[in-house]
């Protein structure tokens, strides 16, 4: 199933899409007591939102060689991992604000993990049991400042800086997909999920061991060989074939205010 949430008129709805409608739906989607409600809106009617309001998002760093044999023999115990705030979140079609003074940030195009169920010390083997779906993300960052404060959380942390969508697949083998990015139309990112130095199962696990992880937690799985900086103007489009394809543009600060 493919879940997402949407804006027509004044409201806000929860749905499943499928090809070019959306079937509302009432209820919690992480339970068992959602429910259709019988309202059906094309894709072409409506707006989309982030498909989840998270309640936290966790980013996995560094994750990803370009090709199978540059994997490290020995996996890493540890993942290196940070944290972005949720006023970061936006959707797709929304714009990523350029931070004042900065003209360059990158993309990171994401296959997203969204927990279904509440998970500690949880073992690798279990994992999946745990997943409720996977959605796209865009991890941007501005690295300049990490030279700044030593550490990554600035760089992640500006509203607009995590989007999302444009919907959540529950139904993905996330071990046999590619990760897409195409920056103004022009390829810039295509590697498949199993060239992760740490991989899923790990990354979670391990966060279980950390912290208990609750429904609608977002984990960022790292983002593959390519990104680049971009600025304003430019537009950004992250892709998995099976979830869809999350479209933003990079405008300055000044411009949105103005707009």
């Amino acid at each position: 199933m493919k879940f997402t949430r949407f804006t027509k008129g004044s409201s806000v709805y929860t749905g499943v899409m499928s090809e070019n409608t959306i079937q509302v739906i009432n209820g919690d989607i992480f339970g068992d007591n959602w429910e259709y409600t019988g309202q059906i809106f094309s894709v072409t009617d409506v707006t989309l939102l982030a498909p989840i309001k998270p309640n936290q998002i966790i980013g996995i760093g560094a994750n990803y060689v370009s090709k199978l044999e540059d994997r490290p023999s020995e996996l890493p115990e540890i993942p290196v991992f940070f944290f972005k705030p949720i006023s970061s979140v936006i959707g797709p079609e929304e714009d990523i604000i350029l931070p004042e003074g900065i003209e360059k940030v990158k993309f990171e195009s994401e296959l997203a993990i969204v927990i279904g169920k509440e998970a500690k010390n949880v073992p690798e083997s279990e994992v999946l049991d745990y997943v409720f779906g996977y959605t796209v993300g865009n991890d941007v960052t501005a690295p300049q400042f990490f030279h700044q404060d030593g550490h990554w959380t600035i760089g992640k942390s500006f509203d607009t800086f995590t989007p999302l969508g444009p919907v959540i697949e529950t139904e993905l083998d996330p071990f046999a997909v590619n990760v897409e990015a195409r920056l103004n139309g022009v390829e810039k990112q295509n590697s498949a999920t199993e060239l992760m130095i740490i991989p899923i199962r790990r990354m979670v696990s391990y966060l279980s061991k950390v912290m208990t992880l609750q429904p609608g937690d977002v984990i960022l799985t790292g983002s593959p060989v390519g990104a680049e900086f971009v600025g304003a103007g430019d537009t950004i489009e992250c892709k998995i074939n099976e979830i869809g394809t999350l479209s933003n543009s990079f405008v300055l600060a000044k411009e949105q205010v103005k707009s």
